[in-house]
């Protein structure tokens, strides 16, 4: 494990000099589950919850989420994203959210890809929240990093 590259001699953060990097094709995704009760679950997968489509506003929520990493998290570069995707998948015990994000730049794009699952899956529980408030978000996780110099990495 290398050093940690956000911070200064100092020990004050900043943000990293990507200047000097190459230009490589960068992809990540990551994944969380959205816990919640048998009948939300089916309110959600019928379309029949009050505040509409859950899983399209979420995919959306997410897509935009992905877009402003760089306004949320201080240190983090702004990016042209090449593309966003969300795929929400209705399972046995709540909605899993894949969230896969790439661009053709000097940095990775895992931070992007964690917001916009963590934004879908907050999208999810804002949705359907006064029907369920004891949904639990779980396990967050970045599952697939691909391109830039630490090479690649993938786990379930």
């Amino acid at each position: 494990m290398g050093g940690l590259t956000h911070f200064d001699a100092a020990g004050g953060a900043r943000m990293v000099d990507v200047g000097a990097k190459p230009v490589t094709e960068r992809a990540a995704a990551a994944r969380v589950l959205v816990r919640m009760q048998v009948a939300t679950r089916d309110l959600i997968a019928a379309g029949t919850a009050k505040k509409g489509d859950v899983l399209g506003a979420a995919r959306i929520a997410g897509i935009m989420a992905a877009k402003r990493t760089a306004e949320l998290i201080p240190l983090c570069h702004p990016l042209p994203l090449s593309s966003v995707s969300l795929d929400l998948r209705v399972v046995e015990d709540g909605i899993e959210i894949l969230a896969e994000v790439s661009t053709i730049g000097r940095t990775g794009v895992e931070m992007e890809a964690l917001t916009a699952a963590s934004v879908a899956a907050l999208t999810v529980y804002d949705m359907v929240k006064a029907v369920d408030r004891g949904m639990k978000i779980d396990n967050l996780r970045l599952v697939a990093k691909s391109g830039g110099a630490s090479g690649d990495f993938k786990q379930d």
